[in-house]
């Protein structure tokens, strides 16, 4: 099953008409400063919250005001309808979420189902409503909701964008906490220390190692060791290419070198690891363009197992994708809100002869532009 389309409404900028957003095996989110594309990637964060039952916890952080369109004067509520697909049928699940004091959202809808490929009419089954947590994850008398559940579970977002000297990343992190790559790859050191002596998984730490060192040339393998004097801890430290008797600390890393680690390990670990659906906001922040064009070869890798959906502002990054991948995202100003198209080559006609992606989306053929 792959999530295929995305409808939304009353979100954010996403206003009460709703937008339907389409989704392939790598898509990627195109548009300017405030055209609303980091409020989708905000979405999936929520999707993130909602599937471990921590909605009220996301909603008390954000604020329900903050994540209605212009508040609760404007829009009562938020809804959402996620479809999935593997060809012999389609499995969908929506949910409505409704304002209420103070400052809340509560569930005051949720349904899913199955529609099988030939058959007229889709089963639907709707569930509890009225709490502050969906119960997707509890109906579990439903096969279609264990499903649904499942397929919510996989879904990840992921910014790798804090690389201060506070940032988690450089510091310290627990040898086990290693089930899976977290959000800010904050336990990055003890997720590769796994894959290292991991019998099966070794040859993707290799394989990452390689990526990194295509983009500094210097690096020569991480060293993860436990900190001394404490077996429990291990930080992500690094030795140079020549002269292995010395030892560096992240912090002795450039920020874009220290992101594109966390990037390589991501969309390069074992298939087995890999969340079924990635979202990546502006990966290519602080990168080199041969990082960036290395960044498009590994996600082209990594969307044969999953599915991705990345937000940029890169040119070079466009140029790596067909016009089919691209969804743009634009400000109506009249209506004050963000609308989601996706491109082809045919509506291109001519124009993609003789120009790449990301001429076009200078030239504003492609929209997108502020």
């Amino acid at each position: 099953m792959k999530l295929t389309e995305v409808y939304l409404k009353g979100f954010k900028s996403i206003d009460a008409s709703g937008q339907r957003i389409p989704l392939g095996d790598a898509t990627v989110l195109l548009g300017a400063n405030g055209s609303g594309k980091s409020n989708l990637v905000s979405f999936f964060k929520m999707l993130n919250f909602i599937s471990t039952e921590a909605l009220l916890t996301y909603v008390g952080k954000q604020g329900a005001s903050r994540l209605l369109f212009y508040g609760p004067k404007v829009t009562d509520s938020i809804a959402f309808a996620l479809k999935f697909s593997d060809g012999t049928g389609t499995d969908e699940y929506e949910v409505k979420l409704s304002h209420g004091l103070p400052d809340r959202l509560f569930v005051t809808g949720e349904k899913v189902s199955f529609h099988k490929k030939g058959h007229p009419r889709p089963q639907e089954y709707y569930l509890e409503a009225g709490g502050a947590e969906v119960r997707l994850g509890k109906d579990s008398n439903n096969k279609t909701s264990k499903v649904l559940y499942r397929l919510l579970s996989s879904i990840r977002a992921y910014q790798f964008h804090d690389t201060s000297d506070t940032a988690k990343i450089k510091d310290r992190g627990y040898v086990e906490d290693a089930a899976y790559l977290r959000s800010d790859a904050g336990n990055l050191a003890a997720f590769l220390k796994m894959l290292k002596q991991h019998a099966d998984y070794n040859r993707y730490y290799q394989r990452i190692v390689r990526h990194i060192q295509r983009i500094m040339p210097q690096f020569g393998d991480f060293a993860l060791d436990s900190i001394p004097g404490n077996e429990n801890y291990v930080r992500l430290n690094w030795i140079d290419h020549e002269d292995s008797n010395y030892l560096f600390d992240p912090h002795q890393i450039s920020d874009g070198s220290l992101r594109f680690m966390a990037l390589a390990t991501l969309l390069l670990q074992p298939p087995d690891l890999l969340p079924k659906f990635i979202v990546l906001d502006e990966p290519e922040l602080g990168l080199h363009p041969a990082a960036i064009a290395e960044l498009a070869g590994m996600i082209k890798t990594s969307s044969k197992n999953a599915q991705i959906l990345i937000a940029t502002q890169s040119t070079r990054l466009v140029d790596e994708f067909s016009p089919e991948q691209l969804v743009v995202v634009e400000r109506d100003q009249k209506n004050r809100c963000s609308q989601f198209h996706q491109l082809s080559a045919e509506a291109l006609g001519e124009w993609i002869e003789r120009y790449s992606l990301s001429e076009l989306w200078e030239k504003n053929v492609l929209g997108g532009q502020p």
